[in-house]
């Protein structure tokens, strides 16, 4: 063995202590850190020879590295939807590291059963049947890619071929239909081989909605003259977290064939309040689901799970033929459910956060979160120079500038905020509108750090506007 990585185990309790204490001081600050940072990366350095073992590694990190990492983990990281750690998902997470257990098969470990079980639980948790199963993916955009290749295989099926076997060329035209899809949508059609494309957008219903107009959709459905297709539906989009009539779409089938695809990737959440639960009435009969995990469940990058009624035609699509994996039967090992055949155990840390704080405590971050949404909502009404874009439904507060809101000016705004180190909110456009978005996801976020952004969304346009910029 080389004679320092030798020594590095030979002192392993004494570097997982080193460790366990240089994180511990990072998240203890982790509420004053500056939430984004312009720090200058360093030089990239050269490949190390001998190495310095994995003390030195950390003081290098620590000189060189640490300065510039965001506080994306903190209360007032408000972009995209990003979660953060809880303690109990942390500790799941490090210890997933320290098993090291491949999650792809049964393989000698009960790994892949305590993955099983928190799929239940997870199931549960969302108000799913008996009928859906699922599998750990690493994000919400490999989940809608899962789930709508599953879909294209369906398609297939309808049409009499097997495209995991001969191939997109053989299903012909396909249709996909949606209202305010994700941008992962169109990625994951452009992956699977369907195209960008073939997305028809559907009219969505009035006013600053983002939800579909199902009798829109049933026009667009009725056109194909009885052609399979897929809907893709939304359940929280991300400009203002508007929720389609998951119910309504799901009666179309008794009048036309599609396959429904939800993508809830975290308003499926709105199940752990009973004040909001309705807006996910209906998920159940959706074919497949998307939900990110590493939103509002707040555990670490990367683990998102994806679930279908139709595990057969998963297998037929991800099954991996080789005779040492032998051939799926009965409960089928996750390397057949799922592009990767490596994975690491991702389970564990969501297992870990369910078991340490249940339903009850992850209801109280969503409703949490929710109140202080509506609390930023309201701060941002009452500030000269911005105005709410649309009504705060859940936990995204949209909103712009009053007067003569450019990309440009917007631009400036999130960037004086994110300079004064105490928030982060990335830009979006609502119905042709620049905006910004604020999403309170993460478990840490308080009341006071909520009144921390509006006071600085406060002076970056009185700052802005002096200096002529807004």
């Amino acid at each position: 063995m080389h004679p320092t990585l030798a020594a590095d185990l030979d002192q392993l309790p004494e570097l997982l202590q080193s460790v366990r204490d240089f994180a511990a001081r990072e998240l203890s600050g982790l509420g004053e850190r500056p939430v984004a940072t312009a720090a200058k990366a360093p030089d990239a350095g050269p490949l190390p020879v001998a190495g310095v073992g994995a003390q030195g590694a950390l003081e290098r990190f620590a000189e060189r590295w640490e300065p510039g990492f965001s506080g994306s983990a903190g209360p007032r990281y408000l972009g995209f939807v990003t979660g953060g750690a809880t303690p109990a998902a942390l500790t799941g997470d490090w210890l997933t590291g320290a098993y090291d257990q491949n999650g792809s098969s049964g393989g000698g470990s009960t790994a892949d059963a305590l993955e099983r079980e928190t799929l239940d639980w997870l199931r549960e948790l969302f108000g799913l049947g008996e009928a859906h199963r699922g599998a750990f993916v690493s994000g919400a955009t490999m989940s809608n890619t899962v789930g709508l290749a599953v879909a294209r295989e369906w398609l297939g099926e309808r049409r009499g071929v097997s495209v995991s076997r001969e191939g997109v060329a053989a299903l012909g035209p396909v249709h996909v239909l949606s209202g305010s899809p994700h941008s992962s949508v169109t990625k994951a059609l452009s992956f699977l081989g369907v195209g960008r494309d073939r997305l028809r957008p559907v009219p969505l219903l009035g006013g600053a909605r983002e939800a579909v107009d199902v009798g829109r959709l049933a026009e667009a459905l009725e056109a194909l003259d009885g052609e399979p297709a897929v809907v893709v539906a939304n359940a929280g989009t991300v400009n203002t977290v508007d929720f389609d009539d998951l119910r309504a779409i799901a009666a179309l089938k008794e009048r036309y064939d599609f396959w429904l695809h939800v993508d809830a990737a975290f308003g499926a959440f709105a199940a752990l309040s009973p004040a909001h639960a309705p807006l996910v009435d209906g998920l159940d009969a959706a074919d497949s689901i998307c939900v990110d995990l590493h939103k509002w469940l707040n555990v670490p990058y990367d683990a998102a799970v994806q679930f279908t009624r139709r595990q057969d035609l998963q297998v037929r699509v991800f099954h991996n033929e080789s005779p040492y994996l032998g051939v799926p039967t009965g409960t089928p090992a996750f390397l057949h459910l799922t592009p990767e055949n490596s994975r690491r155990l991702r389970a564990l840390a969501t297992w870990f956060s369910l078991t340490a704080y249940g339903r009850e405590g992850h209801a109280e971050i969503v409703e949490r979160c929710v109140a202080l949404a509506r609390r930023l909502g309201e701060g941002i009404s009452a500030v000269p120079g911005l105005r709410l874009s649309a009504p705060v439904h859940l936990n995204v507060v949209c909103f712009t500038l009053a007067d003569d809101p450019t990309p440009e000016r917007l631009e400036a705004l999130a960037g004086a905020v994110a300079g004064s180190g105490e928030a982060f909110l990335t830009p979006t456009v609502l119905h042709g509108t620049p905006a910004l978005r604020a999403a309170f996801s993460n478990w840490r976020t308080t009341e006071a750090d909520t009144d921390r952004v509006r006071d600085a969304l406060a002076r970056a346009v009185r700052g802005l506007s002096t200096a002529g910029g807004v």
